[in-house]
């Protein structure tokens, strides 16, 4: 079992920052995906971007070039880095963290969330 804890979300206005952090209880493994999904009100959850073991990131078209995804695995940490932040933005923000305990076996695991609000 992994237990994942989001944080650094709030209210910010358009054009503003923001730093989401997920903290995982055990370390993150080589083969472990984790990424950042968000979803807001009405709203399919969408993935946002992800980061592989090695290092490999992906990013959604909408937040190319303003969003970067980051990992400190010593401190089994996920950073997010939102950068100039449009009301579109808004949701609630999980992270995810697809485990592979054994081939052909995938699990996956999700954090409770922490709301991003964009507004003037």
């Amino acid at each position: 079992q992994v237990q994942l804890v989001e944080s650094g979300g709030g209210l910010v206005q358009p054009g503003g920052s923001l730093r989401l952090t997920c903290a995982a209880s055990r370390n993150f493994f080589r083969i472990d995906i984790v990424g950042w999904y968000r979803q807001a009100p009405g709203k399919q959850r969408e993935l946002v971007a992800t980061i592989s073991g090695g290092g490999s990131t992906n990013y959604a078209d909408f937040v190319k070039g303003r969003f970067t995804i980051s990992r400190d695995n010593s401190k089994n940490t996920v950073y997010l880095q939102m950068n100039s932040l449009k009301p579109e933005d808004s949701a609630v923000y999980y992270c995810n963290l697809k485990a592979r305990p054994s081939v052909g076996a995938e699990l996956s695991y999700w954090g409770e969330g922490t709301q991003v609000t964009v507004s003037s």
